[in-house]
């Protein structure tokens, strides 16, 4: 048995942190757990970002499953919560590609929301 001494891997810049949040779920755990070794302003900017767009996105995935057993009525209110769900795929790819280039523009429309009620992650 070699006995070599393991060491811990350096801590994630910022940048990086801000771009894994926006990798699924377990990205963004994976990006608030290495927050707390590096407490970048840029990365606690996209923490919050990815994660009210992850609530928000669930939020609508929760409701047209609850809409799908309304005959009729249900199927429109699903079609147009799919629009929904697109606008999300846009806004997490403005997202990614904010985190990316280093920049702390707020997403459109829910951005600034997301930055006034998500304040404790800082």
């Amino acid at each position: 048995m070699n006995n070599e001494q393991i060491t811990n891997p350096a801590p994630l810049d910022g940048k990086t942190i801000a771009i894994i949040s926006y990798i699924t779920i377990i990205g963004w755990v994976i990006s608030y757990i290495q927050y707390g070794n590096n407490k970048s302003q840029l990365a606690a900017f996209h923490i919050r970002q990815s994660l009210f767009l992850m609530l928000c996105a669930f939020g609508v995935c929760i409701a047209q499953m609850l809409f799908a057993f309304i005959p009729y009525l249900g199927r429109i209110i699903s079609i147009s919560l799919n629009l929904f769900l697109v606008g999300f795929l846009v806004l997490w790819i403005i997202g990614l590609i904010n985190a990316v280039n280093g920049e702390q523009k707020p997403l459109p429309i829910i951005g600034n929301k997301a930055q006034d009620l998500l304040k404790g992650i800082n």
